[in-house]
């Protein structure tokens, strides 16, 4: 019987998972799989936790669902309440939704919203600035916005043209030969105050990036003083900051949220992957109570609405999922652990002749590959290495799942690959995937 799913490739079937628990995948033919990648940087806490799938079933049997625009539920108020809490009421209203493109979404309408009821509306501002080799989800609205070239290329005849791109912060490919981390911000920063200049900055919503880069870019920490650079700009020209953090986000990277390390605070920020752990579909766009205050005092309203947003079973388990990684302490395990698996995969792959550059933050780090070290040559995207070097560890000898991304080098060519595991992985655990990923990149490139 023909498959029915449309999978990602039409011919060819993935592997069937029929059972997961703790860091493990098991599949239909026997292999056991280490989840090194939590799906898409999204199972923080592992698979098949009791305690979440009790707080899930405890919802069900409360409420399954209420239409948002009319009710709420106590899951629903208590999410909210831990997130505006956890950023000390700065951002003081939570939009709850079931992803992290449709945050994104949410947030470009609000970043609109916001300057057509300021006291002197400011209906002028359409236009939105985002950042080459970056990703903001797939629907049309969120694709537009970003800059990935081979997500975009067969549907830029669809997209809408309101957003203009500018360089990302990419040291390793970008940073010129002695040129400062000072001066390589004061740089990117002409940068964007020339693309704000070229539209006209009074037409500008809203300057968007990932606070941390996730896959079309691969796990890179911005140099110091980026962001407040960047921010700066924004408010000179009265633009907001809108900061992605549907994957670096809710801890991946040290702390709950990314840019409590960048010395900013945007005016609107998305999260998803982590705050409910792949247990629900559950994401949010968290709003500056500056933000906040406009609406309030024009129509009190968002011109937004969705079927399922703020849908009670997903704001329970994201309640139980938050709960588990403050009870446990899990942000320093993800601090500690993550500064060892950066130090062991620096030590073992670091002087790989096909590897260009070892980087990240927390548990979330890439191996950006490249066909000649010296030059930072990249492979050509028709070698498929990324989803080679994937491939190559969902096999049994390996047994290790990775994120494979590509298009880093220039939009189209060059390879890597994210290692995003749970926040509760061990020491130990740290010590196995560095072994097996060095085994699968030797595996694929040679020793």
């Amino acid at each position: 019987m023909a498959p029915s799913v449309l999978y990602t490739k039409l011919d060819t079937t993935p592997p069937s998972i029929i059972n997961s628990s703790g860091h493990y995948l098991h599949t239909s033919d026997g292999r056991q799989i280490f989840d090194a990648s939590g799906g898409a940087a999204v199972a923080c806490l592992g698979h098949n936790d009791p305690r979440v799938k009790k707080a899930l079933m405890e919802q069900l049997d409360k409420t399954a669902y209420v239409y948002s625009p009319f009710f709420t539920v106590p899951a629903a108020e208590e999410i909210a309440s831990f997130l505006t809490e956890s950023t000390d009421g700065k951002m003081s209203r939570v939009f709850i939704v079931s992803s992290g493109t449709e945050a994104i979404e949410a947030s470009l309408k609000m970043a609109r919203q916001y300057f057509t009821e300021l006291p002197e509306p400011q209906i002028q501002r359409t236009k939105f600035i985002a950042r080459r080799q970056s990703y903001h989800g797939n629907t049309l609205g969120s694709l537009a916005a970003g800059g990935h070239k081979a997500r975009r290329a067969i549907f830029e005849p669809i997209l809408a043209q309101n957003t203009s791109h500018v360089s990302a912060c990419y040291p390793y490919r970008d940073m010129k030969e002695g040129e400062t981390e000072e001066e390589y911000v004061g740089r990117l920063g002409q940068e964007l105050e020339d693309e704000f200049q070229r539209l006209g900055p009074e037409t500008v919503c809203a300057f968007i990036a990932e606070t941390m880069s996730g896959t079309t870019l691969g796990c890179i920490p911005a140099v110091p003083g980026y962001f407040q650079a960047m921010q700066s700009i924004c408010q000179k020209h009265g633009a907001l900051l809108i900061l992605d953090e549907v994957m670096s986000g809710m801890g991946r990277t040290g702390t709950l949220h990314a840019w409590e390390q960048e010395g900013v605070i945007p005016d609107l920020q998305t999260v998803a992957k982590g705050l409910g752990g792949g247990y629900a579909p559950i994401g949010a766009l968290l709003v500056n109570e500056k933000v906040v205050d406009v609406l309030s005092k024009g129509t009190g309203s968002f011109v937004h609405s969705q079927t399922y947003q703020g849908h009670p079973v997903a704001c329970a388990t994201a309640v139980a999922v938050q709960d588990i990684v403050r009870g446990e302490n899990l942000l320093h395990n993800v601090k500690v652990q993550g500064e060892y698996l950066g130090k062991l995969l620096k030590e073992k792959l670091g002087g790989h002749k096909n590897i260009g550059d070892v980087r990240g933050r927390g548990l979330f780090w890439a191996l950006e590959f490249v066909k000649n070290k010296e030059t930072k040559e990249p492979f050509p995207v028709s070698e498929g290495i990324a989803q080679k070097v994937h491939l190559t560890g969902l096999q049994k000898e390996h047994g290790i799942s990775v994120i494979p991304g590509l298009g880093v080098a220039d939009g189209k060519n060059g390879d890597i690959i994210q290692i995003a595991p749970a926040y509760n992985v061990s020491r130990e655990e740290i010590e196995w995937i560095v072994e097996k990923v060095v085994g699968v990149v030797c595996a694929v490139f040679g020793p």
